[in-house]
């Protein structure tokens, strides 16, 4: 290499090196020579040197202020842990007082404690009790005294007065005395169609509460008196009634003790509609085919009731046939009583024969339909369980009311069943037995009148 090419490369390694050392030194972007370079470079280094001994300086400077700043938070921290020391010093002979006193406190309390205790745990029973009870509805701040009683009892700082613990007896008597009587008041009442009006309502006891000939409850929560969105059936509702139009005369009324929950659980019982609703599709079939059948059977059953009467009559009238089945027979009789005798009673069977099945028709209909009406029971109890299971199979067997619908038409239907084979097998008999008695009657007199016929036939002959 030759002289020139070490120089250059010389020069560029110190231009790098001052870029990377100084980076305030401007350059260029027209072309300079590298003497050029050079003394920037050196001016660049003089300017940060001279920087760093000015911030040098300016630490120096501050290095006295630092320290006295030092000082002074050495000071604050050894005061704070001093005021520390006293204040901790402090607490624990606080705490010794304290328990002097608490001590000294329970020995004079003596055995008022347990009867403090005793009172507390008493107005807090009262609490609870008072807030379902219906009489709150005429005495809503009587709570409130009670919490400000139950919390003094829990202190020991404020001793109850005399006058506050006979305030306590006075509410538990005035719960009993009231638990006792039949009391009117306006009330503002929310109905079952959502409308808020102003009722008379009667509190019987702290049993019901009774408005416009139908039963109230009061909710707990919100102190607010609603009319039960179903009222139970007629016969738990009388004494409802009565009980407004009443002049101390004697009358059943239903009592509930718990407060309305009964009459909910009535209310909510379904009728006989909804009963039958919940036999679905099936419950319908065998209603309407018991219907039926019953209505079929009462009008076959008053044709014959007809048909007997008129067979009655005809028996006091032989020689005069009329409309009806032994009337027949006495037509085709007296038309044909001339004739040999085994003709007489081959035409009599005839006639015999045709009315039978006009008398008998419709009871092998019913005879079915009592051997169905159970069997459509059972199908309506296999789909409900069919559902049952199903809902099983989807939810689990955690919930019943999943399991509800299911076990209530199987059971609803089982019954409908039943409740239609019954009546229709003892119309069945009703009717048969009608309907033989006066196949009985047709067939007696139709052997006796070829019996008299039989009987004038052999006295000729033997004339």
């Amino acid at each position: 290499m030759n002289a020139s090419y070490i120089k250059s490369l010389s020069l560029c390694t110190v231009f790098f090196v001052g870029l990377s050392f100084y980076p305030n030194v401007a350059i260029s972007a027209d072309e300079i020579s590298v003497d050029d370079l050079l003394q920037q470079v050196k001016k660049g280094h003089r300017k940060d040197q001279l920087s760093n001994e000015q911030r040098l300086q300016k630490f120096k400077d501050n290095k006295e202020q630092q320290q006295i700043l030092l000082a002074q938070i050495k000071q604050k921290r050894k005061e704070a842990e001093q005021l520390s020391q006293r204040r901790e010093q402090n607490f624990e002979d606080n705490e010794q007082k304290i328990m002097l006193l608490q001590e000294r406190l329970t020995d004079r309390l003596g055995s008022l404690k347990e009867l403090f205790g005793v009172l507390q745990l008493v107005s807090n029973d009262m609490q609870g009790q008072f807030e379902n009870s219906l009489i709150q509805m005429h005495y809503p701040n009587r709570t409130e005294q009670l919490t400000t009683f139950s919390k003094k009892m829990g202190q020991t700082t404020e001793l109850p007065s005399i006058e506050e613990i006979e305030a306590l007896w006075f509410e538990l008597q005035r719960e009993m005395t009231e638990s006792g009587k039949i009391t009117t008041s306006k009330q503002t009442v929310l109905t079952a169609s959502g409308q808020e009006l102003e009722m008379d309502v009667i509190r019987v006891g702290t049993f019901n509460l009774v408005a416009d000939g139908k039963y109230l409850q009061r909710i707990p929560e919100t102190g607010r008196i609603v009319e039960f969105p179903r009222q139970p059936s007629q016969r738990y509702m009388n004494g409802a009634t009565d009980i407004l139009d009443s002049d101390n005369n004697l009358f059943a009324f239903t009592i509930d003790p718990i407060r309305g929950q009964l009459i909910s659980i009535l209310g909510a019982a379904p009728n006989i509609i909804e009963r039958a609703q919940q036999g679905g599709v099936i419950g319908y079939i065998i209603i309407g085919l018991g219907v039926f059948v019953v209505l079929f059977a009462i009008g076959r059953f008053f044709l014959l009731v007809i048909q007997d009467s008129k067979i009655q009559r005809q028996l006091k009238q032989l020689d005069k046939p009329e409309d009806n089945a032994l009337g027949h027979i006495l037509k085709v009789y007296h038309e044909s009583k001339t004739e040999e005798i085994e003709s007489l009673e081959l035409k009599l069977s005839e006639v015999i024969l045709r009315e039978i099945p006009k008398i008998n028709w419709g009871l092998s209909f019913l005879k079915i339909t009592a051997a169905i009406a159970p069997l459509l029971g059972l199908l309506g109890t296999v789909t409900g369980m069919i559902i049952t299971f199903q809902a099983i199979t989807l939810f689990g067997a955690g919930d019943p009311k999943l399991m509800a619908g299911g076990i209530s038409q199987a059971l609803v239907t089982t019954v409908l069943g039943l409740s239609v084979a019954i009546p229709t097998l003892l119309l069945h008999n009703l009717v048969q037995s009608k309907a033989n008695k006066i196949t009985e009657i047709i067939e007696q007199e139709s052997i006796a009148l070829v019996a008299m016929q039989s009987e004038q036939t052999i006295r000729k002959t033997s004339c």
